[in-house]
């Protein structure tokens, strides 16, 4: 497919909002209004949007982190001034795992994983908090001994939360602290037991996006079989599963839908 061949800087890109049109007006208003005064209207704005999410925990762990990826420095100022707000605190808690999955590293470990255990307390049916916890003990690189009891907090709430199964697919690669082989395992362990139209519904096509981009990167006969992977039978028939379960409705709907 010719659009697989692009150089970098001509591929298209995902708007970060997706399909949640209040999150892109949302993040249209934080760039285009600069100032001190102007911007705390709108974080006062965002924190509606997040309540608005209620407890469609898939929406608003998808709104917490791009708006934490959006204005990393806001959210954390916003702490400072409502240190006891669930939603200052989450959102500064994401705000540092966002940063540190740019940088490789926390800025300070111990302070981050007190800011999500402070937004738990604050929240304690949110499981965004603990979510946040999982990727910044997977960025310190710790066992999975210690991620299971964090894993335990965030199934009790979200049993198929799918940042949770995107942090430990992504922890588990040769990049991570895992191998393909691992990861391999864990995939089929998921897509066995998984219900229909559950968010991490997402991991196969995950996986093959990822798997697509190690082959174009390689040389020789990979690279070039790499340029025709999407059409592959068992790719396109993966590409055909995976659209109608994420434009779906009723229970099995997105957070990338629009509400």
């Amino acid at each position: 497919m010719a659009r697989f061949g692009r150089r970098a800087a001509e591929a298209p890109r995902l708007a970060p909002e997706l399909d949640d049109v209040a999150l892109g007006r949302m993040l249209r208003a934080l760039a285009g209004t600069p100032g001190a005064e102007p911007q705390g209207i709108l974080v006062a704005q965002a924190e509606r949007l997040l309540r608005e999410a209620n407890d469609d925990w898939d929406r608003r762990g998808h709104r917490v982190t791009v708006l934490a990826g959006a204005a990393p420095s806001l959210a954390r100022r916003r702490r400072l001034k409502h240190p006891r707000s669930a939603d200052a605190l989450v959102l500064h808690a994401w705000a540092d795992v966002l940063t540190a999955r740019l940088t490789g590293r926390l800025d300070d470990a111990a302070a981050t994983r007190d800011t999500c255990r402070r937004a738990a307390e604050a929240a304690p049916a949110d499981p965004t908090p603990w979510v946040a916890l999982l990727a910044a003990l997977c960025l310190e690189g710790r066992t999975s001994a210690e991620l299971t009891p964090v894993r335990k907090e965030i199934a009790a709430r979200d049993p198929w939360n799918r940042e949770t199964y995107l942090t430990i697919f992504v922890h588990l690669s040769p990049d991570g602290q895992g191998s393909q082989a691992a990861r391999r395992e864990f995939l089929d362990d998921v897509v066995t037991v998984m219900p229909p139209q559950m968010p991490p519904a997402c991991l196969p096509l995950t996986a093959a996006v990822d798997h697509s981009h190690r082959e174009l990167a390689g040389s020789g006969l990979s690279a070039l079989v790499a340029a025709r992977y999407w059409e592959q039978p068992q790719h396109t028939r993966l590409l055909d599963r995976t659209g109608p379960r994420s434009s779906g409705s009723g229970p099995g709907t997105r957070a990338t839908r629009p509400a």
